[in-house]
């Protein structure tokens, strides 16, 4: 069985992280989506609410062979514990693969059957980031068209991230 792995805080998941799960999802048997905890960050949303979000925009699009797990720690040793054969990445611009060329190369010395896949993204989604969705949340923007419709009516019924309310 070949078991991929696609790693990231999801917080929140954008419609360029469902396009990511989409693709890679027919490129395994098991598209295995990680939702890493990262303690430099102030998350916006907790990580049963991430994976909860998660599992409904991938139940929505149809996509049956995802398996949603926490994670944090040393990934080489996670891919190595679980059978994993692939990192999958996603690319949106030179910045991010000039970030993501060390760390594949990095887990390959520590694991010689660490394999890293990047798939670009989308143009239509290339803009998007979970930072950039945070920042037109907390100014009360709509993030609608941004990221999946069950992950906006959950943070606008919920007014998560939001500086004020839309009355005032």
């Amino acid at each position: 069985m070949k078991k991929f792995m696609y790693p990231g805080s999801f917080d929140p998941l954008t419609y360029g992280h469902l396009d990511i799960i989409k693709r890679a999802s027919k490129l395994c048997d098991v598209l295995v989506v990680a939702v890493v905890t990262n303690s430099g960050k102030t998350p916006l949303l907790t990580v049963k609410e991430r994976r909860k979000l998660i599992r409904e925009a991938v139940d929505d699009a149809g996509v049956d062979n995802v398996e949603l797990v926490n994670f944090s720690g040393f990934l080489a040793d996670y891919v190595r514990e679980n059978n994993i054969s692939c990192i999958v990445r996603g690319l949106r611009d030179i910045p991010d693969f000039t970030s993501e060329i060390p760390r594949a190369y990095m887990n390959k010395h520590l694991y010689e059957g660490f394999e890293t896949m990047f798939l670009l993204t989308n143009i239509e989604h290339s803009y998007l980031s979970s930072s950039a969705i945070k920042e037109v949340i907390y100014f009360n923007g709509s993030i609608k068209g941004l990221v999946p419709e069950n992950v906006r009516r959950y943070i606008e019924d919920n007014h998560i991230g939001r500086i004020c309310d839309e009355n005032n």
